[in-house]
């Protein structure tokens, strides 16, 4: 039996076995690995994940659920954390870590923001989530789907669309249709920006109204002598700008003196 799904916690309860398979095929846990999964709900993934991997860390914030996984997993190597995702300590974590799981649909983003804090301790994430939100995910600049998410994320993570999976596989069916994206940190010796808070301000400004030039919708943090330096023409519009370009932004406006 099922437990009744609670709408406040966004709950759909993957039950389709022949997706189950796929979505571990993707995974591909292995002894050793030292993994955490986000949101595990009935169980049905991490039985196949505990059977592998000891221990594994569950981060669960329904009470309920998590006395019932604290039972039904006895023994079998399951550390169950009561716990919301946006607050749990992923750093108390040893390892390299591995991140999985079905997240809630209405706070999906944020959660993708909280794992992106933790990039330099994280292997790789094997994530369900609406499939629009992975459209974004993964979108190239110019694209209609290319926005803040895509940035943020992109500027830590190598992603990429791993299975496509219908409402129908889930208990109860969303009303969208969902996917599962892989993300794997970039190497740290990457590019990166000098000022990342600023980076992030300016990225969140650019698209903050669409149709505004960069001129316009960067202002406060980028004057034209910042364009300048960086080679980037104020007349193009966030979605135009690669990772790449708005790193070379943010390090040329912060170089630097304040503007009006």
């Amino acid at each position: 039996m099922l437990p009744r799904p609670k709408k406040r916690f966004g709950q759909h309860f993957l039950t389709d076995r022949h997706y189950l398979r796929r979505i571990v095929e993707a995974i591909d846990p292995r002894p050793g690995d030292a993994m955490v999964e986000i949101g595990p709900g009935t169980g049905i993934l991490t039985a196949e994940l505990a059977s592998v991997v000891r221990p594994l860390h569950v981060v669960e914030i329904d009470r309920d659920l998590a006395a019932r996984l604290r039972e039904q997993f006895a023994g079998e190597g399951v550390v169950v954390h009561e716990a919301d995702a946006l607050e749990f300590p992923f750093e108390s974590l040893p390892g390299a870590l591995r991140i999985v799981g079905n997240l809630p649909y209405n706070v999906s983003t944020p959660i993708l923001f909280r794992v992106a804090e933790h990039a330099e301790q994280v292997r790789d994430c094997v994530f369900m989530l609406q499939r629009e939100v992975v459209d974004r995910m993964v979108a190239a600049p110019g694209s209609p789907d290319y926005g803040r998410l895509s940035v943020m994320l992109q500027y830590r993570f190598a992603m990429a669309l791993a299975l496509k999976v219908p409402p129908g596989a889930f208990t109860p069916p969303p009303k969208v249709d969902s996917a599962l994206v892989r993300m794997e940190p970039l190497d740290p010796q990457r590019t990166r920006a000098r000022d990342e808070a600023l980076f992030a301000r300016l990225v969140a400004a650019a698209f903050s109204q669409r149709r505004k030039t960069l001129r316009n919708a960067a202002r406060a943090w980028a004057g034209e002598d910042a364009f300048r330096a960086a080679g980037i023409d104020p007349g193009r519009r966030g979605e135009t700008l690669s990772v790449a370009e708005f790193v070379a932004l943010a390090d040329a406006a912060g170089a630097l003196p304040p503007h009006e």
